[in-house]
């Protein structure tokens, strides 16, 4: 069998798999529950593997991410979105409900509620009052938790409990503050959840960046769902919540031209996703050659910039995408290699969940 054209991207089975391990058991050492967020991966096979080592089912962002894994088997999901329930949304929640599938949703509002009462939803699926832990996205401030989650009851809707996202932690020094503030303001939801007379089940936080400070806080966090740990990107790389020795995932791609002095190949933003955070050094990292920087990026074309001996023109390296999320949803399949050095892969998954935005 020929090797798989480039670009393409790979995953390196024993590395993902003791990443999948080593939070599981940090989970377990700490007591909380894993709900890994599947966005990251989109694949039924990896979801599986994670509910095997022990995760209490999975984080999803999208209805259609839902669909995908329900349809895979994978039908415990917490959609960790503040859903406006319109009449296909609320088609397609009944739908999976009514095969058996534990689904929960976000809200941040009492109108979110009664859109979701108005659907027919009560009683069917279970809701998480979202709250701001100071990413400055959605959720409610923390003191309204209580609010929101009474008029859920009130309008015989389970409330299962209260959750946020520590996005500021996606920046160079934040993750232990992010993990911190996280955690006061679940705090302080839950307080507010318990004297509204909601006493929270689940208080469910978490992201990859900071996943270890969260992990060593003392705090009524019982879940956590961190989503790029299960791969790592050059964005966890660069923050330094993940070691290149434990990077899964990469983008093999061919060297076809040494224009200019510098690597260029042929996996552009179609393949690699075009995120770069401001703080990034560059569109992404080679992970063979922790020196390199792309430093130019097109549809087709990522130049690369690095010091010394440049592979052969015709040689393949490993690309690490900045945002992993962004790349796997750029392409149908990934391709599986035992090893991360192996030079043939061992099978292929398709990304179950690709381009379900909605």
């Amino acid at each position: 069998m020929p090797a798989p054209a480039t670009p393409h991207l790979a995953i390196d089975l024993e590395r993902m798999q003791a990443n999948i391990a080593r939070v599981a058991e940090a989970a377990t050492a700490r007591g909380v529950a894993l709900r890994p967020h599947a966005k990251t991966h989109k694949t039924i096979e990896i979801g599986r593997m994670q509910v095997a080592a022990g995760a209490h089912g999975l984080t999803v962002a999208t209805v259609g991410e839902a669909e995908a894994f329900v349809a895979g088997g994978l039908d415990d999901l917490f959609v960790a979105y503040p859903i406006w329930v319109d009449a296909d949304k609320a088609a397609r929640l009944s739908t999976l409900a009514a095969r058996g599938a534990a689904i929960s949703i976000g809200i941040d509002s009492i109108a979110g509620v009664e859109r979701l009462v108005h659907a027919g939803l009560a009683g069917r699926i279970a809701v998480r009052v979202e709250v701001d832990a100071g990413h400055h996205r959605s959720g409610c401030a923390p003191h309204d938790a209580g609010e929101v989650a009474a008029a859920a009851v009130r309008a015989g809707v389970e409330v299962e409990g209260v959750f946020a996202f520590p996005g500021h932690a996606y920046a160079p020094d934040a993750r232990e503050r992010a993990a911190r503030e996280e955690a006061d303001a679940l705090t302080a939801a839950a307080a507010a959840m318990r004297a509204a007379g909601v006493p929270p089940t689940v208080i469910s936080g978490g992201s990859t960046p900071s996943l270890a400070a969260s992990l060593a806080l003392d705090s009524p966090v019982t879940e956590l769902r961190p989503g790029v740990s299960v791969f790592g990107d050059a964005q966890q790389w660069e923050l330094g919540s993940a070691d290149p020795a434990h990077i899964a995932l990469t983008c093999h791609a061919t060297v076809v031209s040494h224009a200019g002095g510098r690597l260029v190949l042929d996996a552009g933003s179609k393949v690699l996703g075009p995120d770069r955070a401001p703080w990034a050094t560059g569109h992404g990292r080679l992970l063979d050659h922790p020196d390199a920087r792309i430093v130019q990026l097109s549809e087709h074309h990522a130049v690369v910039e690095l010091p010394g001996d440049l592979p052969a023109l015709g040689s393949v390296v490993r690309v690490v995408p900045n945002h992993v999320c962004i790349a796997v949803n750029m392409v149908d399949d990934l391709e599986v290699y035992d090893r991360g050095d192996d030079t043939m892969p061992a099978t292929r998954w398709r990304v179950a969940a690709r381009g379900r935005n909605s």
